[in-house]
């Protein structure tokens, strides 16, 4: 229900948290390991497996969500072709077939991760350059204007799904650059670098959204609405290139996730074991009815954990000065972070005192709302989660553990290169 101009607001809003992204970045090269690997460090070896368990269940379920898109593609490209409708066992083979295809390149690793990012980069340009244009010509007025209630509801989604979305995969690749690379390079690239495209895409989205309506066409396939006869298997062909980089992004990060909280674990066992996850609830999602319903849910609730671990994560940094001690870090006993339980309990009270505080304003319609949600922001009520999720859970951090992990920082070493 929103306008265009609303929609406009919200997505440049929201995808200022993409600094979260660049901030959530620059612990990589410091410390040499995996955002969750560096997480020990607030948490404690032991306790930090309370915060991987919930991003792993996070990174598997965008998995879910970009598989059944894959599959919601294939099954579109199949009806071009002439086959309508779609019969239940072609879409298992499409299941089968894009869950097998996803394992592969987080197995190879991330040289080839990058590798393959970088070749998609070329004509994904072009292909949002044609979308823009065909777009723009059918770009009409949109839906009447909702209430600001609703769009703090829908910032609440486009922060969950981009700049606080990414923070817990950032340092799985920021790890390699080098150590002595500048905090604010690191900064700008990662949020320039992801807050442009993602407006774009975004804004391209909302105008296509604001044309729909001019097509008369009521087929569960409006996505391609607005393109072209001749444009849509190229674009659903390309959609579906870009839906499995995506992926193994998210694949990749939930596998070295998973070896956090279970070290013994290899990679090739942890890509397996998400693989197998993903088929069976995909599945799920793909014959459901619910799929964009469940989607909208998935996005909201991250939240109550997320924006809390975030601002641990970050504040924890900012007090030691980004200074981490790596063979620490990596120690399954002992070190400068297990203090002595291998529980960081600041960062756990301060995690669920900012959960608790989120949910108090969490508006996720209709399984939950808060009762904050429900008293402010009109019919649809409101969604400051997010906000009350980071505020409360850095404050709480900061005076439970400010001059411990100063301490800390200060007697760790600074990186020689």
């Amino acid at each position: 229900g929103l306008s265009f101009t609303q929609s406009l607001i919200v997505i440049l809003a929201g995808n200022l948290t993409y600094a979260l992204t660049g901030l959530a970045s620059v612990q990589g090269p410091r410390a040499g390991t995996t955002c969750f690997g560096i997480s020990r460090a607030p948490f404690g070896p032991r306790g930090n497996r309370v915060p991987s368990l919930f991003n792993w269940i996070t990174q598997v379920g965008f998995e879910i969500e970009g598989t059944a898109l894959i599959v919601f593609a294939a099954i579109a490209l199949a009806g071009e072709a002439g086959l309508n409708p779609v019969p239940a066992w072609l879409k298992v083979v499409f299941l089968v077939v894009a869950v097998a295809i996803q394992a592969v390149l987080p197995v190879l690793g991330h040289a080839a991760v990058l590798k393959v990012l970088r070749l998609l980069a070329i004509p994904f340009v072009i292909l949002f350059a044609i979308m823009a244009v065909f777009v723009a010509h059918r770009y009409t007025a949109g839906p009447p204007s909702a209430s600001w209630g609703a769009m703090t509801i829908f910032l609440a989604l486009v922060i969950a799904a981009g700049g606080l979305g990414w923070t817990e995969n950032a340092n799985d690749y920021s790890r390699y650059l080098p150590p002595a690379t500048g905090k604010r390079r690191i900064v700008l690239a990662v949020t320039l670098g992801c807050m442009i495209p993602s407006v774009l895409l975004e804004v391209l989205g909302a105008a296509l959204c604001a044309a729909l309506p001019r097509s008369g066409d009521t087929k569960p396939s409006g996505l391609t609405v607005g393109f072209p006869g001749w444009f849509v298997v190229p674009y659903l062909v390309f959609a579906i290139a870009q839906l499995f980089a995506i992926n193994t992004l998210d694949l990749y990060s939930s596998g070295v996730t998973l070896q956090s909280i279970v070290p013994k674990l290899h990679r090739i066992a942890c890509v397996g074991i998400d693989t197998v996850i993903c088929l069976g609830i995909a599945a799920y999602a793909v014959f459901s009815s619910h799929f964009y319903g469940l989607l909208y849910d998935f996005l909201l609730f991250i939240v109550l954990w997320l924006a809390p671990w975030c601002a641990i994560y970050l504040t924890d940094s900012w007090l030691r000065r980004n200074r981490y001690d790596p063979a620490s870090l990596l120690a399954r006993s002992g070190g400068r972070y297990f203090r002595g339980s291998g529980f960081g309990w600041p960062a756990l009270i301060a995690q669920a005192a900012g959960m608790g505080a989120a949910a108090l304003w969490l508006n996720a319609y209709s399984p939950y709302v808060g009762p904050l949600a429900s008293r402010l922001g009109g019919s649809f009520g409101s969604d400051f989660s997010v906000f009350l999720g980071l505020i409360v859970s850095g404050a709480v951090y900061w005076l439970l553990a400010g001059r411990t992990v100063r301490a800390e920082g200060e007697a760790t070493p600074a990186p020689t290169s």
